[in-house]
């Protein structure tokens, strides 16, 4: 008898032979055959919006980790990576449905952000003297690309194999009030190194500003398995961007030593979660853009980021990047109303974001890194989200 996983290969592999004519056929036949863990039903993520098709799209690699997309927002749907005993959970935040999607809470669940990531304050900057005005959809500021930013766009499938996925799309000049028609690529990698790799890139036809990211809402544990606070967390910055009352940044770059926001050493998220600190009073917890350090790198030359560890499932998650900021953000908003996959809460403190980034508002701080992209330039930016476990004592 063959066994499952190889006759799993072999379909693929047949199916992305037999149909040249692209990815989408193939993914939504992949889709079929590789459920080995999600309950998710697919047909629960098929649907029209906009005119244009969406489907529920299925990523596997050698050692059983499983992740699953839809092309509405780029979002990564579930994702189950083992413990230290070999049990497979999803460790992602998400809904069952594409409805809950469209139709639910704004959340950003596993979505791609942009144009912009982050805030920009009151929604307005300037490119050669000229200002641009964008949707003031955070109080009085603006949030992740706007009203309809990038997470509420349905993504054409460019290509798709067993363990890959590519997105693309034109972001129309003046969408959401940016400017340039906006050229977006962006690649996710499920490798046999337990690695969810992410790769953008992307091109205009006017002077713009970009800011992409990838938005999930993590629970090493498992999602709806109670908070985040005794996840030890470690975040490779002696440096964070300090807020104001509407989290934007005050334009200083302050050390993290003797504060609730050094986390250079593995430390519980809930350390200082409640200690009477300004800047963790003005975000209600953590919500804050910190300095990423230069070194260590990575073989890929990506500087190490972060790295996560739940003590009781034994997981570890590390992040890599090539951007000069992380935005941690420790779920202080969810307050159990919504209902994620497996009927659970999605609960205050219940999670944890990472988000790889330029810092908040830089269009507004000639100081911070920019994020000016002119024709003729080519924006890349690289995250790698890459579990593993504890090793046996």
């Amino acid at each position: 008898m063959i066994p499952r996983a190889l006759l799993i290969i072999l379909s693929v592999c047949f199916l992305i032979t037999c149909k040249e004519n692209k990815s989408t056929e193939d993914a939504v036949a992949l889709k079929n055959i590789s459920r080995l863990k999600t309950n998710i039903n697919p047909e629960a993520f098929e649907g029209i919006i906009d005119g244009d098709s969406v489907s529920l799209y299925v990523l596997t690699n050698t050692n059983g980790l499983e992740a699953t997309f839809t092309n509405y927002g780029q979002r990564l749907v579930s994702l189950f990576v083992p413990d230290k005993n070999g049990k497979f959970q999803d460790v992602v935040l998400g809904f069952a449905t594409l409805d809950e999607y469209v139709n639910g809470s704004k959340g950003y669940y596993g979505s791609i952000i942009g144009r912009y990531g982050n805030r920009i304050a009151k929604g307005t900057f300037s490119i050669d003297n000229e200002t641009y005005k964008l949707a003031l959809n955070n109080d009085k500021n603006h949030l992740h690309g706007g009203e309809k930013g990038f997470e509420s766009m349905v993504w054409n499938v460019e290509q798709s194999t067993s363990n890959s996925i590519t997105f693309s799309r034109l972001s129309p000049d003046m969408e959401e009030g940016y400017p340039g028609n906006l050229n977006v690529i962006v690649n996710y990698v499920l490798t046999d190194d337990n690695e969810l790799k992410i790769s953008y890139k992307a091109e205009t036809d006017k002077a713009t500003v970009v800011n992409l990211s990838h938005h999930s809402f993590f629970n090493l544990k498992g999602e709806g398995e109670g908070n985040v606070n005794d996840h030890l967390l470690q975040i490779n910055a002696d440096y964070y961007t300090p807020v104001d009352e509407g989290l934007i940044p005050l334009g200083t770059i302050e050390a993290v030593a003797n504060t609730p926001f050094d986390f250079r050493k593995l430390k519980a998220i809930g350390t200082h979660i409640e200690s009477d600190f300004n800047q963790l009073i003005l975000g209600k917890g953590y919500d804050h853009n910190f300095v990423l350090n230069e070194s260590p790198k990575n073989e890929n030359g990506l500087v190490f980021c972060a790295k996560v560890i739940e003590p009781s499932s034994g997981r570890i998650m590390e992040v890599f990047t090539d951007e000069p900021g992380v935005q941690f953000y420790g779920g202080n908003f969810n307050s159990g109303q919504l209902l994620g996959k497996n009927n659970k809460p999605h609960l205050y403190r219940g999670s944890f974001c990472l988000e790889t980034q330029h810092y908040p508002d830089s269009p507004n701080h000639a100081s911070f890194p920019s994020t000016l992209l002119l024709p003729g330039e080519t924006y890349v930016s690289n995250c790698v989200y890459k579990f593993g476990v504890v090793a046996n004592q």
